[in-house]
């Protein structure tokens, strides 16, 4: 079963690399008994379906979460290891979108106007006018 990530982009499920254990949490005796917990790993590096630039960004952008090219999900929130199985290709496929994203727009800085460094300062005119009659009458 492929990964469609986005329309251009789909991994085919012989670069998906497959890995269950026994998993912790809800399921009483039954997590005694079944390997429920799902990893998924996939090598960004060795990858036919990512042009030259997509890998580099991948790269870039998950930095921290590869270890020698290849990224891993893990998904035990579940007591069935099919549905955990779904959970870890929508993480994966989530991952990668936001690795892919286009960078955000940079901001522009701009200056405050004229008239709202006005009204700011006639703000705090008005606290400090508050504040000064909130002080004990001087002694003279």
């Amino acid at each position: 079963m492929d990964l469609e990530v986005s329309p251009a982009l789909a991994i085919p499920a012989s670069e998906l690399r497959w890995r269950f254990s026994r998993s912790s949490g809800p399921g009483g005796q039954h997590v005694n008994t079944s390997d429920s917990r799902v990893e998924l790993s996939w090598n960004v590096a060795a990858s036919a379906v990512l042009s030259e630039g997509q890998r580099t960004m991948l790269a870039r952008r998950l930095g921290r979460r590869l270890i020698t090219g290849v990224v891993t999900v893990t998904a035990s929130e579940q007591r069935s290891q099919l549905r955990n199985r779904e959970i870890a290709l929508a993480k994966l496929a989530e991952l990668i979108t936001a690795g892919l994203a286009p960078d955000a727009a940079q901001r522009r800085p701009t200056k405050p106007t004229r008239a709202s460094n006005r009204r700011r300062l006639a703000a705090k005119d008005q606290r400090s006018a508050t504040k000064r009659q909130r002080q004990r009458p001087s002694a003279e």
